[in-house]
């Protein structure tokens, strides 16, 4: 509802723990949340636009993640998490689990992370898992191809939109960062080398290493960073190679993903699920890329935590049995054809609609899109700010027939946090070919199915007599034959001799005594199949990141009182129980508080520092810490306790077994807070004490 240039106002009862975000950082939202006695708190969380600096110093400051090593002065891509950060993933995780691994029956695997040589081998990852890198022709430092076309074409653009008035000029940069030739000048550039950028920028994905040369050569892209040119692009491999064993004799690989180990135990999967298909494995693990120049934080890291699944399908049906439960749901979408055309524009639609046009290859791939945005909503990710993107013909894994991938957009763009891939039948295929181990599923059939076919009977004695060394290529022509070859044959043995050709052009005559052809009848009770894989594939970093930056606002008032509105449901820490004073009278209500909560399931922490309630609820707003309860003289007299929301301030009083049976609802989305302010009068900040 738009009520003005650039306005949007939500005047609704709505969940603070959810709030709605808007596309853009910089758009002035006023959220108002109405409580029973139609009093009104405002919150206006884009007052002040998005500041990637004062966020990057919060998460730092109150330590959510930080540069592993830094003592030692840091290792790029490598972080650890802090308690908030390990407590925001590991919530993250569970309602991961809850969502897929309990909703959907999903097999729960847990394999290791050092992979012997051969698997990857096997899966075509030591062959293509690369990225293609140029390096700089004097310093030799590294960078990545395509984010190198990607960051010089989009700074380019940015100066022209500068120079033509289309935006203002960017804030100042940090210091550290600020290199020679980081930042392109103003300049405005032709309407036909604006058409190309875009077009480019637009295919990026579908370039080939050669293709990712030329465009350097041709639009003279050098390393921001000191404005020299680049050599032509190599392929790097991003494994980590390692070894096994004292001597080194078993080469073998940190994995790039957790895929191989599902695909290597699908038989004891497959007899677990008590040889039924579909099903679904899934599991949470440890994953390695030896990213080449990893400078986006969290978005590109070296080590990081994912999450999988592989759902095993029969390729003959690959329809859903739940679909009709989410194919009404709409997502953003951007396919592959307006890529390739050098578009960007996207569509919304409904995931039925988009099987039924066949922009989505099939129900289970829809199906499993539709559940990755429910999570990623359900977790706090603004709707507005995430789409589903069709990979291009080049950009396309070895292994897949259909692939999309949830991007959301943060600072930095649009950014892959979930892929959801069609593998086809391709890994348990190449395993199955290696190892001889049969990867199959034999499915016993309800009717079985009865058929008649030519088959050639050999009269094997007179066949290796007659031919010798040539008995076993002989058998092997006449056993490829199809049905109309073999009839052919037939004919011409009922004449007395056939003439049949190797493929290297030599000529047999048989006659038929050695071999005959015979039609015979075939009962089958047994479907033996490969079944395909439908893979999603989750970035829990990436989406972490995403997550907090979406979640991120200031105070109208005061542009440093950071706030992070994350959701209850993955908050670290779901309420901050304040006492007023550190006298003793106070210690049995803070035991008893906390002790109710943690029998409650809420995890909660207490702040008992000399430093002002205001102070503490500040930089707790800043932990995203959703709700905040109060004790006070009241509470030593009366046994009441005030309950206050993060993003209103909004403060409610009541006993204290009142309030925390409110604010249990309230961190396990029961009820939201216009419900709470129904049940709870307001707190008018005068403690009721004799």
């Amino acid at each position: 509802m738009r009520l003005g240039f650039g306005l949007q106002r939500i005047c609704s009862t709505i969940t603070p723990a959810n709030p709605l975000i808007f596309r853009s950082h910089p758009l002035p939202v006023v959220l108002i949340y109405r409580s029973s006695s139609n009093m009104a708190s405002e919150v206006n969380r884009t007052a002040h636009a998005f500041d990637k600096t004062r966020f990057e110093a919060l998460l730092n400051r109150r330590f959510f993640y930080a540069p592993a090593f830094e003592i030692y002065g840091g290792v790029a891509g490598l972080y650890d998490y802090g308690p908030p950060g390990s407590s925001l993933q590991a919530n993250i995780i569970n309602e991961w689990r809850k969502h897929f691994i309990i909703e959907e029956h999903m097999l729960e695997l847990d394999t290791t992370i050092m992979t012997p040589s051969p698997v990857f081998e096997t899966s075509g990852h030591v062959a293509r898992f690369a990225d293609w890198m140029v390096k700089d022709t004097k310093t030799g430092d590294v960078l990545r191809a395509d984010h190198l076309v990607k960051n010089v074409l989009e700074s380019r653009l940015a100066g022209h939109n500068e120079a033509s008035g289309l935006a203002a000029a960017p804030p100042s940069e940090d210091k550290k960062r600020k290199k020679k030739g980081a930042k392109a000048a103003a300049v405005a550039l032709p309407d036909e080398a604006v058409k190309e950028y875009e077009t480019i920028l637009a295919q990026l994905d579908n370039y080939t290493g050669p293709e990712l040369g030329e465009l350097c050569r041709k639009h003279d892209l050098r390393n921001p960073d000191t404005n020299n040119e680049v050599g032509e692009p190599q392929q790097f491999n991003l494994m980590f190679k390692s070894s096994i064993g004292p001597t080194g004799q078993h080469p073998g690989y940190l994995r790039p993903e957790t895929a191989q180990g599902h695909f290597l135990n699908f038989s004891r999967l497959l007899e677990f699920n008590n040889g039924r298909v579909p099903f679904a494995s899934a599991q949470v693990g440890r994953s390695f890329r030896n990213e080449i120049s990893p400078r986006a934080g969290l978005l590109r890291v070296r080590e990081f935590t994912m999450a999988e699944i592989e759902h095993f399908v029969d390729p003959d049906n690959k329809n859903h049995e739940r679909f009709s439960e989410v194919k009404d749901v709409v997502l953003v979408l951007l396919d592959r054809h307006i890529q390739e055309s050098g578009g960007s524009t996207t569509v919304n639609m409904s995931v039925g609609e988009a099987v039924e046009k066949g922009i989505i290859a099939n129900e289970t791939l829809a199906y499993f899109m539709a559940r990755i945005y429910q999570y990623l909503i359900k977790i706090g990710i603004n709707p507005e700010r995430l789409r589903f993107r069709q990979h291009m013909g080049n950009e396309m894994a070895h292994y897949a027939t259909d692939c999309w991938d949830a991007e959301i957009h943060n600072a930095s763009g649009w950014t892959e946090c979930v892929g959801c891939a069609d593998r086809a039948a391709y890994d348990l295929s190449v395993h199955a070919a290696r190892t001889g181990a049969q990867l199959v599923v034999r499915e016993a059939l309800k009717e079985p199915i009865v058929t008649e076919k030519e088959v050639a009977e050999w009269n094997k004695k007179v066949l290796g007599k007659t031919y010798k060394a040539d008995a076993g290529v002989i058998q092997q022509i006449v056993d490829a034959m199809d049905e109309l070859e073999l009839l052919r044959l037939k004919g011409e043995l009922a004449q007395g001799e056939a003439v049949i050709k190797s493929s290297d052009g030599k000529e047999f005559n048989l006659t038929p005594d050695v071999v005959t052809i015979e039609r015979k009848t075939f009962k089958q009770s047994i479907r033996e199949y490969t079944p395909n894989v439908i893979e999603p594939s989750f970035g829990l970093g990436r989406i972490l990141y995403t997550l907090l930056e979406h979640s991120y606002w200031s105070r109208e008032q005061d542009v440093e009182r950071g706030v992070l509105s994350l959701p209850p449901l993955v908050a670290p820490t779901k309420v901050l129980i304040v006492p007023l004073s550190a006298r003793e009278e106070f210690d049995p209500l803070i035991k008893e508080v906390s002790s109710k909560l943690r029998r409650a399931g809420v995890f909660s922490r207490v702040d008992d520092s000399n430093t002002s309630i205001g102070k503490r609820y500040a930089r707790n707003d800043e932990l995203g810490t959703p709700f905040g309860v109060t004790l006070d003289f009241a509470s030593v007299q009366k046994g009441t306790m005030t309950l206050r929301e993060r993003d209103t301030m909004d403060q409610r009083i009541g006993a204290i077994d009142e309030v925390i049976a409110v604010v249990t609802e309230l961190v396990f989305g029961n009820i939201n807070w216009a419900e709470a302010c129904r049940r709870l009068p307001a707190y008018d900040g005068k403690q009721d004490v004799d």
